[in-house]
């Protein structure tokens, strides 16, 4: 089939079956103008020997009409029977039983005298043994250097470790 553009008078050939009995949007490679296509049909008269090539217009064509889909249907949930926090459900399933809100907590015999020490009371505790045992070696350090030599070098860099960190602390009291 040759289509003409109706606006640059372009020519093109395109197939036959490409254009259907209900028309279709065709759109000019040159101008780019749109327009409805109609297949061409070839219509004999008795008087004429040579066949006219005429557009006939397309047959009202009946919208698709979608059925309604079907619906799967859903089983529903059984509401339970047992709540799954009841002390039944919990005694059945998982062996748990529940007699009071608050269970008891047992204690033996040896933990009711125990006293725990904390994290906090160990820190403390550990501080003050750091302190003593800096102070002990600062007291007894000539004694120390005198019977074992090679501990001096040792000794005092303990010592300057120990004031390096406490001008680092200060610097950071005095400047926050």
């Amino acid at each position: 089939m040759i289509l003409t553009c109706n606006s640059c008078d372009k020519k093109f050939v395109v197939p036959d079956s490409a254009i259907t009995a209900s028309g279709r949007m065709v759109q000019c490679g040159s101008c780019g103008n749109k327009w409805k296509q109609f297949p061409e049909v070839e219509v004999k008269t008795q008087s004429s020997s040579r066949p006219q090539k005429v557009a006939s217009r397309p047959k009202q064509v009946k919208p698709n009409i979608q059925k309604p889909r079907l619906i799967k249907k859903t089983a529903t949930k059984k509401p339970r029977e047992i709540s799954l926090y009841s002390p039944e459900y919990l005694a059945k399933k998982h062996g748990i039983k529940i007699n009071d809100l608050q269970p008891e907590k047992k204690i033996s015999k040896q933990e009711k005298g125990k006293v725990t020490f904390g994290f906090y009371n160990s820190l403390i505790v550990f501080i003050f043994f750091v302190v003593a045992l800096s102070r002990i070696l600062y007291f007894s350090q000539g004694f120390i250097v005198s019977n074992i030599p090679a501990s001096e070098y040792y000794l005092n860099y303990f010592f300057e470790s120990i004031r390096n960190i406490f001008e680092i602390w200060k610097n950071l009291i005095t400047n926050y």
